[in-house]
């Protein structure tokens, strides 16, 4: 278990150091559309390890979910999207810190599409951790761009996209819903890089080639975290990126918080983790419950067959 919790800590971290440098391109030269696609084409070095013992390349596309599947690869497509505007336009603490409002619009579509009940101690960690986005970014005391709209609108995609996760990741081979996303992203980034597409230099293709086999490793060792560790314990390591995005914005940028800025983050984290740690205590309680009752009926199941006798 904690050698999962070790991987996943690991995972997101890479993921940071492969978002700092798809931040190093700013929004000047290449498009949105140009940078994701050549970070998926690079990230499609760990797709052969990402297959599951059993699982077969020619059943990739078979889905039991097609319209989900489908649905599910274009959300994260946009989601990409929006984050990619949102880093090169933006601060790093701010992009990661409105994208961590993806729990908010989680919790908010789970309640409204799956018809989930959401405890009252949840909603007011989410809403301890929107407080926090608001004191990082602190609208009204500086201009909001497009940038900031961009990344609400990469957390309200992930978050849709996270909706449909839950419904076919118990129905779905891993492989599937990786090359699916990989295909849309290739695609549609594909197409639309065509108007504006510039010629990188190889200088850029390197860093590019760095951050896309950053991001698949990412992908794939958070596969095999949570292959060794519950979701309870892998879901707080998320949060380990806003630790980067502080210090990786502070370090290579200049991104400088005041402390009001950096108790933002804190309480970002603290409501995150505690949020994470919330849902798996409720999950421990319901399953003892559930295990007090099947041996209390159990009980008296025998008594009334001991009476009968």
């Amino acid at each position: 278990m904690r050698i999962g919790v070790l991987i996943a800590l690991l995972s997101y971290s890479i993921y940071s150091v492969s978002d700092s440098i798809l931040k190093s391109f700013g929004s000047a030269t290449f498009s949105a559309f140009e940078l994701n696609f050549l970070l998926n084409l690079f990230a499609l070095v760990a797709l052969p390890f990402a297959r599951q013992p059993g699982e077969q390349w020619r059943d990739v596309f078979r889905f039991r979910h097609p319209w989900l599947m489908n649905g599910r690869a274009l959300l994260q497509t946009a989601a990409a999207l929006c984050f990619t505007v949102a880093l090169t336009r933006i601060p790093f603490a701010e992009t990661y810190s409105l994208v961590f409002l993806t729990p908010l619009f989680l919790s908010l579509l789970s309640v409204l599409l799956l018809k989930e009940h959401v405890a009252i101690t949840r909603w007011l960690l989410v809403g301890a951790s929107f407080v926090g986005v608001l004191v990082v970014v602190r609208p009204g005391f500086h201009a909001l761009g497009f940038g900031h709209a961009a990344a609400i609108g990469c957390a309200i995609a992930a978050a849709a996209a996270n909706v449909i996760l839950r419904v076919i990741s118990k129905d779905e081979r891993h492989t599937s819903i990786i090359v699916t996303n990989a295909l849309y992203q290739l695609v549609i980034n594909g197409v639309l890089m065509l108007d504006g597409f510039v010629v990188p230099t190889l200088y850029d293709v390197l860093r590019l080639a760095v951050a896309g086999g950053l991001s698949g490793a990412g992908q794939l060792l958070l596969i095999r975290a949570m292959q060794r560790a519950p979701a309870s314990h892998i879901g707080p390591t998320n949060y380990v990126q806003i630790i980067w995005a502080a210090v990786l914005g502070a370090l290579v940028y200049g991104e400088r918080q005041d402390a009001i800025g950096y108790g933002g983050l804190v309480l970002i984290v603290a409501a995150g983790i505690a949020t994470v740690f919330s849902d798996g205590a409720q999950a421990r309680i319901a399953g003892r419950w559930a295990e007090f009752r099947a041996r209390r009926g159990e009980a008296t199941t025998n008594q009334t067959e001991g009476s009968n006798l």
